[in-house]
């Protein structure tokens, strides 16, 4: 019979990534988010349960009252979570961290029988009287596909652009696992796409940062979307220069200030501002690859 576990994790993370999946590839397992409160019912005799770096009180109580159904229950940490020795250096806020959510809780751990799983022999030889088992990292990128980015780089002038392609990038991301957005932005942007996966937010840069940046290979589809406004009538339309820079072929809005440079189906896509018709745009540029080639040398012909 397949081994049963249960993950508990701070939400997705590259420690889990790197050590606990390839270990359990084989094993049914069920993940938890240690933020949310755990389960309110027993769990199933025998199971192992698994904390990944970080322990909390809500989870403490549920163990001790259903200690005697957990066959195993096992704590994994890959850095020195519980010698304050070593957090020298760290910043006040982190060793706070590490306190409140690991060292605080080895004694309890132990108290409990529970194992170690370690990820260095370092640490593996500081904690032997432990018995620990050790764990060896494997790549989690094999297999992965390849990642396309989408992108918008409007300056904080254009938010109510911003804030009218969060629900766009969200429908995106949510129907074409391969695609990545990324967006400039301070922190009131990235915490409007914080509840989005594969989203990277850029710290503003200077226009030679940026020049610098935009020449780097690696970019797919760029965004141009432009709300109706005054404001907006008497712009330019040098996002065409900058997408088309970032070796991307453009999706832009279908307004006056584009029309003038894109012709539709040629050098990019000129599409009305409504959010449908701006996500089929995306997902179906997205599987044409031949025909985003096709443009993009159509653009850089037009440069």
């Amino acid at each position: 019979m397949m081994k049963k576990f249960w993950l508990v994790q701070a939400g997705d993370n590259p420690s889990s990534d790197f050590f606990i999946s390839p270990e359990l590839q084989n094993a049914d397992v069920q993940v938890f988010d240690l933020s949310r409160l755990p389960p309110s019912t027993p769990p199933e005799t025998g199971i192992s349960l698994i904390f990944v770096r970080y322990l909390n009180r809500s989870w403490l109580r549920w163990i001790e009252q259903y200690r005697d159904l957990i066959a195993d229950l096992i704590y994994f940490m890959d850095d020195d979570l519980f010698d304050a020795a070593t957090h020298t250096g760290l910043s006040i806020t982190y060793r706070w961290k590490l306190y409140f959510n690991a060292r605080i809780y080895m004694s309890w751990l132990k108290s409990q029988n529970a194992s170690l799983w370690l990820s260095t022999p370092l640490l593996a030889d500081k904690y032997k009287a432990w018995q620990p088992k050790l764990l060896s990292a494997k790549s989690p990128y094999i297999g992965s596909h390849k990642v396309k980015t989408v992108f918008y780089h409007g300056s904080s002038s254009h938010m109510g652009e911003i804030r009218w392609l969060l629900p766009v990038i969200r429908k995106v991301l949510e129907q074409d696992e391969s695609l990545v957005f990324e967006v400039i932005g301070d922190k009131k942007i990235r915490q409007l796409f914080s509840s989005l996966p594969r989203v990277n937010v850029l710290h503003p840069m200077s226009w030679i940062s940026y020049k610098a940046m935009i020449s780097r290979p690696g970019r797919t589809i760029g965004l141009a979307p432009l709300l109706a406004s005054r404001f907006n009538d008497a712009r330019s339309f040098t996002k065409f220069y900058d997408i088309t820079q970032a070796g991307a072929v453009g999706i832009y809005a279908d307004h006056p200030v584009y029309q003038s440079i894109v012709s539709h189906q040629v050098n990019g896509l000129l599409v009305p501002m409504n959010e449908q018709r701006w996500i089929d745009a995306i997902l179906e540029l997205s599987r044409q690859c031949d025909i985003r080639e096709q443009m993009l040398t159509q653009a850089r012909a037009g440069l």
